[in-house]
């Protein structure tokens, strides 16, 4: 994995003054920048979301294969919830001020089927550090079936990229579960990420395997002895669960970097993006729905993207009054901040992009 560098910051430069300008913010107002109120009780609903249907669905008071269907299917827009508004902030080291508090609740990741270690390496390593650019940051690099960055291989299919990469996103979770998070412990293990992480590849494979045979007796096993049903029921419905929450996670995450007017830069020769990396961020990142308190809510807060990457060791709940901060401080500096007034808009504009970067001529403009 070849070294990606960024311009170091000058004096008085654009996120020194934005880093004073957050810290007076909190300060003067003598608030943390970890969890409030409202965020434990959004922790208790995400939760309550998807473990309540779960109680009712091993409880053997259901009767119809449609019930238990209705309750994967509730479970799946829970299992969103979580990764979206609580793992993730956990993850990140935002939820608390104790590290104990965020390593569990991080651990979330295995109850909905996915890796913690895994999310952290690709997430907060990988895609944070090295937003939109191409063989860097795992998120803008599906293989061969979906083209997120102008700078990989162009197929003829991915003309129509912009129409089945909605049925694709609603298998994220699902891969998680299959094989992704197998396959990037190898992958990880071989570029020198796990080492980063101070974990062996055997130790990493074996607390995988531990999750995934405990998310399999829990999530089919289970239900399979007390539910009551035909296999073919709850293998249905558990696959149903995660693609409701795949196809959620997807309409969330795919709009804040793959849209149109950030930028997919490629590191100069000597292996440089020149650009300070908080600059970068402001190229790389889009806001959308910043006014729509719903989709702030269930999301995570990740229509902020913006201040997400600016801040992502600040919880969430925080972002809307700092992104006042942000983006007075980006206009100052003369930098973008890319935003969508709604989550339709943003959704379109990824579609665009989507439609750009499989059309040949488009895509090379």
């Amino acid at each position: 994995m070849k070294i990606v560098k960024f311009e170091p910051p000058v004096k008085n430069d654009f996120f020194s003054t934005l880093k004073k300008r957050a810290n007076t913010y909190f300060n003067e107002r003598k608030i943390s920048k970890h969890a409030n109120g409202a965020m434990i009780l959004k922790t208790v609903i995400m939760f309550s979301i998807y473990f309540i249907p779960y109680g009712i669905l091993v409880s053997g008071i259901l009767t119809s294969a449609w019930q238990v269907i209705l309750m994967f299917s509730i479970m799946g827009v829970g299992t969103a919830g979580i990764g979206l508004a609580v793992m993730h902030d956990a993850v990140h080291g935002a939820y608390s001020k104790s590290p104990a508090i965020n390593k569990f609740l991080s651990m979330s990741m295995h109850i909905i089927g996915g890796s913690a270690l895994n999310w952290k390496i690709q997430h907060n390593v990988l895609h944070h550090t090295y937003t939109n650019i191409n063989g860097h940051d795992d998120d803008i690099s599906p293989k061969y079936i979906l083209r997120f960055s102008p700078h990989t291989e162009l197929h003829g299919f991915h003309k129509y990229q912009y129409i089945y990469a909605w049925f694709l996103y609603g298998l994220t979770t699902l891969s998680w579960v299959i094989a992704k998070d197998i396959k990037q412990i190898y992958q990880f293990a071989e570029r020198g990420l796990l080492k980063m992480q101070g974990i062996t590849r055997g130790k990493a494979m074996t607390n995988l395997v531990i999750s995934k045979v405990f998310y399999v007796l829990y999530m089919i096993v289970i239900p399979l002895i007390f539910v009551g049903f035909a296999w073919g029921v709850i293998i249905g419905g558990f696959i149903l669960m995660h693609v409701i929450a795949g196809f959620i996670m997807g309409l969330i995450f795919q709009p804040a970097h793959l849209t149109e007017h950030v930028l997919f830069p490629l590191p100069s020769d000597d292996g440089y993006i020149h650009k300070e990396w908080a600059e970068h961020q402001m190229f790389t990142t889009a806001n959308y729905a910043n006014r729509n308190p719903l989709v702030t809510w269930f999301a995570g807060g990740l229509n902020f993207q913006i201040e997400h990457h600016l801040f992502p060791n600040v919880c969430h709940v925080h972002y809307k009054r700092l992104s006042r901060i942000v983006k007075e401080t980006a206009m100052e500096y003369g930098l973008p901040y890319y935003e969508q007034p709604t989550f339709s808009s943003a959704l379109m504009s990824h579609a665009r992009m989507l439609k750009k970067f499989g059309n040949p001529i488009e895509s090379a403009a």
